[in-house]
């Protein structure tokens, strides 16, 4: 399941997977409510995991019929995701984290949603559940001038509560949102339930200031404090968000709390240096830039920016190389697929233009966007063949 940060450039960062500090100190002096409005939306973490009647009516229809012939964790998965026996039909959009509830109403929703809604009926009937971490790459994904990072968090069904690494093949009954090969053999960070309604609070976060919607995305990263003041994700999302509100005392102090407990943490630094910059102390932004910058030479989407702005000059040569750097990075990112594929159609290039569309269409992370590539590839297969 894929968990948001936001970051660099005018960007937050949200559900990152950190260390933790041996302990928390009072955090209270981060929080200013008087500088917000009331929130639109007051989801609670009983919400994250509260099953509708819908939900009920499906547990005893479908898999407790299942449960006769197999195991509870059997019954379970199948009744969710087997799409041959099954009813259900669920389809990936990471588009907005979703509750158990919203997302068993929609039949959609981002790996995070998903995993939630799979732990919601677990608890229901009685399934002990795992969170882990897998200890992969955060892959990165933008919206305007925001950058997300996201980790990767899958559930085990049944498994021991306890441990805090093992190994991926090891694991009782794994339900995961990414296809094997990307995962299996990856080790893994057992979290609690804590943990993953701070990783939902955050991606609501994230999601509502990309949205401009200020006020709840205060509420939101503050919510995710309180779930779990160990999770440094949450307060990189909040000092973006004072950011954006114009309250640059206060974020500063968020963001130099994370630099504090991980100060090498390349996230809370850049979203700092824009802070200092914005405040006029522009040496002091240019010192924390050269050090990301021995952290972290080609950040995300380096090449990628560099890409297009060979692409407004018609430098299509230079920018598919460019573009074909990020891939290797992220090879699977769809907007990477989609920014080729127009460097290859400025070069005539028509077949390697629809090969890197499809794929751009199938890693597409919501409904809208994966409509929007299949009509670009419908028009250019019926416009250009090669």
């Amino acid at each position: 399941m894929r968990t948001w940060m936001v970051l660099l450039a005018s960007t937050l960062l949200a559900a990152c997977a950190t260390d933790p500090a041996p302990s928390v100190p009072d955090v209270g002096y981060l929080f200013h409510d008087a500088l917000f409005g009331p929130p639109s939306e007051r989801t609670t973490a009983d919400d994250v995991f509260a099953l509708s009647d819908e939900m009920r009516g499906y547990l005893g229809s479908e898999i407790q019929t299942l449960e006769r012939t197999r195991r509870p964790q059997r019954a379970l998965l199948d009744a969710l995701y087997d799409k041959e026996r099954g009813r259900l039909r669920l389809d990936y959009d990471a588009e907005v984290t979703r509750t158990a509830a919203q997302t068993f109403s929609v039949r959609a929703g981002n790996c995070l949603s998903l995993a939630i809604m799979t732990a919601a009926f677990a608890r229901e009937m009685g399934i002990p559940v795992r969170y882990q971490i897998v200890l992969v790459e955060n892959s990165w994904s933008r919206s305007g001038d925001l950058y997300f990072s996201s980790s990767h968090v899958n559930l085990t069904l049944g498994g021991s509560q306890y441990g805090t690494m093992l190994d991926y093949a090891d694991a009782a009954t794994t339900v995961d949102f990414l296809p094997p090969g990307e995962t299996r053999g990856k080790r893994v960070r057992v979290i609690g339930e804590d943990t993953i309604v701070a990783m939902f609070m955050n991606n609501r976060a994230a999601e509502s200031l990309a949205a401009g919607r200020l006020d709840d995305a205060y509420a939101l990263a503050r919510r995710a404090i309180a779930s779990d003041p160990k999770y440094l994700g949450s307060y990189n999302t909040l000092g973006v968000v004072y950011r954006h509100h114009h309250n640059l005392k206060e974020a500063e102090a968020t963001l130099r709390y994370v630099l504090d407990v991980e100060p090498a943490n390349t996230g809370a630094m850049s979203n700092l240096a824009l802070v200092l910059n914005d405040e006029g102390r522009r040496t002091e932004a240019q010192a924390l830039m050269a050090r990301i910058k021995e952290l972290e030479p080609y950040p995300p989407f380096y090449f990628f920016n560099l890409g297009m702005a060979a692409m407004k000059e018609g430098d299509y040569k230079r920018a598919r190389d460019l573009f074909a750097r990020e891939l290797d990075r992220d090879a699977y990112y769809h907007e990477f697929h989609f920014w080729i594929a127009a460097a290859y159609f400025g070069l005539g290039e028509v077949a390697e233009a629809r090969r890197h569309l499809a794929i751009a269409m199938e890693n597409s992370p919501t409904r809208k966007e994966h409509a929007i590539y299949a009509a670009k590839l419908d028009r250019l297969n019926s416009s250009r063949t090669q």
